[in-house]
Protein backbone atom coordinates (compact mmCIF):
# COMPACT_ATOMS: atom_id res chain seq x y z
CA UNK A 1 0.00 0.00 0.00
CA UNK A 2 1.18 3.11 -0.93
CA UNK A 3 0.59 6.85 0.39
CA UNK A 4 -1.72 9.66 -0.22
CA UNK A 5 -1.28 13.29 0.17
CA UNK A 6 -3.63 16.19 -0.26
CA UNK A 7 -4.64 19.13 1.09
CA UNK A 8 -7.49 19.28 4.04
CA UNK A 9 -9.82 22.08 3.45
CA UNK A 10 -12.87 23.09 4.90
CA UNK A 11 -15.62 22.47 3.04
CA UNK A 12 -16.41 25.88 2.18
CA UNK A 13 -12.72 26.26 0.43
CA UNK A 14 -13.05 27.71 -2.92
CA UNK A 15 -10.30 25.88 -4.02
CA UNK A 16 -12.54 22.74 -3.80
CA UNK A 17 -13.61 24.08 -7.10
CA UNK A 18 -10.80 24.25 -8.79
CA UNK A 19 -9.15 21.56 -11.21
CA UNK A 20 -7.06 19.10 -8.96
CA UNK A 21 -4.19 17.01 -10.34
CA UNK A 22 -2.34 13.68 -9.08
CA UNK A 23 1.63 13.40 -9.04
CA UNK A 24 2.10 9.61 -8.73
CA UNK A 25 6.22 9.22 -7.75
CA UNK A 26 8.10 6.31 -5.62
CA UNK A 27 7.38 6.16 -1.82
CA UNK A 28 11.18 5.93 -1.14
CA UNK A 29 14.22 7.28 -2.21
CA UNK A 30 15.38 3.71 -3.29
CA UNK A 31 13.46 4.30 -6.38
CA UNK A 32 14.45 6.86 -9.04
CA UNK A 33 12.00 7.87 -11.76
CA UNK A 34 10.19 11.01 -13.11
CA UNK A 35 6.78 11.08 -11.50
CA UNK A 36 3.97 11.75 -13.41
CA UNK A 37 1.60 13.76 -13.51
CA UNK A 38 -2.22 13.60 -14.32
CA UNK A 39 -5.35 15.58 -14.63
CA UNK A 40 -6.71 18.05 -14.47
CA UNK A 41 -9.67 16.09 -12.80
CA UNK A 42 -12.62 17.54 -10.15
CA UNK A 43 -11.36 16.58 -6.49
CA UNK A 44 -13.76 13.54 -5.89
CA UNK A 45 -12.39 11.85 -9.02
CA UNK A 46 -8.73 12.88 -8.40
CA UNK A 47 -8.57 11.54 -5.15
CA UNK A 48 -10.80 8.26 -5.68
CA UNK A 49 -8.65 7.84 -8.47
CA UNK A 50 -5.52 8.42 -6.45
CA UNK A 51 -6.76 6.43 -3.93
CA UNK A 52 -7.48 3.23 -6.30
CA UNK A 53 -3.89 3.02 -7.73
CA UNK A 54 -1.86 3.41 -4.50
CA UNK A 55 -4.00 0.97 -2.86
CA UNK A 56 -2.29 -1.89 -4.75
CA UNK A 57 0.86 -0.25 -5.48
CA UNK A 58 4.27 1.29 -2.85
CA UNK A 59 3.76 4.73 -5.07
CA UNK A 60 2.87 8.04 -3.36
CA UNK A 61 0.54 10.25 -4.82
CA UNK A 62 0.01 14.02 -4.31
CA UNK A 63 -3.54 14.77 -5.00
CA UNK A 64 -3.31 19.01 -5.33
CA UNK A 65 -5.26 22.20 -7.28
CA UNK A 66 -4.43 23.06 -10.43
CA UNK A 67 -4.01 27.15 -9.97
CA UNK A 68 -5.36 28.16 -13.68
CA UNK A 69 -3.05 31.18 -14.38
CA UNK A 70 -3.99 34.00 -17.02
CA UNK A 71 -0.75 35.94 -17.03
CA UNK A 72 2.94 35.74 -16.43
CA UNK A 73 2.59 38.08 -13.46
CA UNK A 74 0.24 35.74 -11.84
CA UNK A 75 2.83 32.65 -12.67
CA UNK A 76 5.65 34.67 -10.96
CA UNK A 77 3.71 35.60 -8.32
CA UNK A 78 2.96 31.76 -7.40
CA UNK A 79 6.99 30.98 -7.92
CA UNK A 80 7.53 33.42 -5.58
CA UNK A 81 5.35 32.17 -3.14
CA UNK A 82 6.60 28.75 -3.80
CA UNK A 83 10.31 29.55 -3.02
CA UNK A 84 9.44 32.20 -0.06
CA UNK A 85 7.59 28.68 1.60
CA UNK A 86 10.66 26.90 0.90
CA UNK A 87 12.94 29.36 2.53
CA UNK A 88 10.91 28.89 5.69
CA UNK A 89 10.54 25.06 5.20
CA UNK A 90 14.30 25.27 5.38
CA UNK A 91 14.80 27.85 8.39
CA UNK A 92 11.83 25.10 10.06
CA UNK A 93 14.23 22.39 9.61
CA UNK A 94 17.62 24.33 10.62
CA UNK A 95 15.64 25.14 13.96
CA UNK A 96 14.55 21.89 14.44
CA UNK A 97 17.78 20.60 14.29
CA UNK A 98 18.98 22.60 17.55
CA UNK A 99 16.38 21.55 19.15
CA UNK A 100 15.51 17.97 18.42
CA UNK A 101 15.06 15.44 15.56
CA UNK A 102 12.76 16.84 12.61
CA UNK A 103 12.04 13.48 11.17
CA UNK A 104 11.27 11.96 14.59
CA UNK A 105 8.67 14.44 14.41
CA UNK A 106 7.44 14.04 10.49
CA UNK A 107 6.79 10.34 11.48
CA UNK A 108 5.15 10.75 14.26
CA UNK A 109 2.49 13.00 12.85
CA UNK A 110 2.42 10.61 9.75
CA UNK A 111 1.50 7.51 12.39
CA UNK A 112 -1.13 10.22 13.83
CA UNK A 113 -2.80 10.45 10.93
CA UNK A 114 -2.66 7.04 9.72
CA UNK A 115 -4.32 6.21 12.80
CA UNK A 116 -6.74 8.37 12.59
CA UNK A 117 -7.73 6.76 8.50
CA UNK A 118 -10.21 4.26 10.14
CA UNK A 119 -11.81 3.56 6.51
CA UNK A 120 -10.39 0.47 5.00
CA UNK A 121 -11.45 -0.21 1.68
CA UNK A 122 -10.40 2.52 -1.15
CA UNK A 123 -13.28 4.45 -2.89
CA UNK A 124 -14.25 3.26 -6.05
CA UNK A 125 -12.25 4.83 -8.90
CA UNK A 126 -14.44 6.80 -11.30
CA UNK A 127 -15.53 5.40 -14.80
CA UNK A 128 -14.17 6.74 -17.68
CA UNK A 129 -17.71 8.07 -18.38
CA UNK A 130 -17.50 9.70 -15.00
CA UNK A 131 -14.21 11.37 -15.54
CA UNK A 132 -14.85 12.36 -19.30
CA UNK A 133 -18.30 14.57 -18.05
CA UNK A 134 -16.19 15.81 -15.04
CA UNK A 135 -13.48 16.90 -17.99
CA UNK A 136 -16.28 18.56 -19.59
CA UNK A 137 -17.51 20.32 -16.61
CA UNK A 138 -13.72 21.42 -16.06
CA UNK A 139 -13.19 23.03 -19.58
CA UNK A 140 -16.51 24.90 -19.11
CA UNK A 141 -14.91 26.35 -15.90
CA UNK A 142 -11.96 27.56 -17.53
CA UNK A 143 -13.85 28.67 -20.86
CA UNK A 144 -15.99 30.87 -18.70
CA UNK A 145 -18.82 28.67 -19.71
CA UNK A 146 -21.94 26.88 -17.47
CA UNK A 147 -21.05 24.22 -15.36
Amino acid sequence: MGALVTLDLPEDSPMLGLPWIITFGPLSDADEWEPVVCGPYERPHALALAEAVVAEEQLMAVVEPLLPAVSAEEVRGEIAAAQVAAENEAARIEEADLYGDFEDTIDEELEAAAAENHRTEPLAPPTEAELRAGFARIAAKLTGGAA
